[in-house]
């Protein structure tokens, strides 16, 4: 017993400064204008290898990310925009469409190869498969908005748009599911309103 332990590993965890802890939550906040300098397709494939490593079921993993950057791939998607959303979504100089895939449980033997036979059991319960994949992608995409902050450019994460219609513009075999747009770039001119307030600790926090 005493062998073990002195082999045991324990992880020590380091805290944020203040300055990083501003960039991800205090000082971010949700860009309505651009400018128009581009996201480098680096810095695109930059924010998902930051934002896989969040939590997911069985480390399921089910979101998917479209990443919208031509003129014409964002034209088709401002077709989808509720009104108030598409003069931002054509100005950002990237967009991400942040979707589920319905079928993540085939990649369960690679993913969580302790329980492969898990893969089987999604496939019959498809309540179950679609609880977890729209719990466990609605993580996901909250850790991607984070990533998009770490690497310094401002998110604007949107609800307003015809998910059917995304889906079957830019997903028409039926596989993955849209969750959330959002608009990735550096901050334009006047690109947020003023900071609106936050509930009180003691409005949203139970201790036991």
């Amino acid at each position: 017993m005493t062998d073990l332990a002195e082999n045991l590993v324990v992880p020590t965890l380091t805290q944020l400064d203040t300055a990083a802890r501003a960039a991800l939550f205090t000082e971010a906040r949700t860009a309505n204008s651009f400018d128009p300098s581009p996201v480098a397709d680096a810095e695109l494939a930059s924010i998902w290898e930051l934002a896989k490593w969040a939590p997911t079921a069985a480390n399921t993993q089910p979101l998917r990310v479209l990443y919208v950057r031509t003129e014409q791939g964002r034209e088709r998607l401002v077709e989808h925009m509720a009104e108030g959303n598409k003069a931002k979504t054509l100005a950002a100089p990237a967009v991400a469409v942040l979707a589920v895939d319905t079928r993540f449980h085939e990649h369960i033997p690679t993913v969580f190869p302790i329980k492969p036979e898990l893969a089987q059991y999604f496939e019959a319960d498809e309540t179950a498969r679609n609880e977890t994949g729209q719990f466990s992608a609605t993580l996901q995409a909250g850790y991607f908005i984070l990533s998009v902050r770490a690497h310094g450019l401002a998110a604007g994460p949107m609800a307003g748009f015809d998910a059917a219609g995304i889906d079957a513009e830019f997903f028409p075999d039926g596989r993955w599911h849209t969750l959330l747009v959002v608009n990735i770039g550096r901050p334009g001119q006047n690109p947020w309103f003023e900071r609106l307030p936050r509930l009180d600790h003691s409005e949203v926090v139970q201790w036991a």
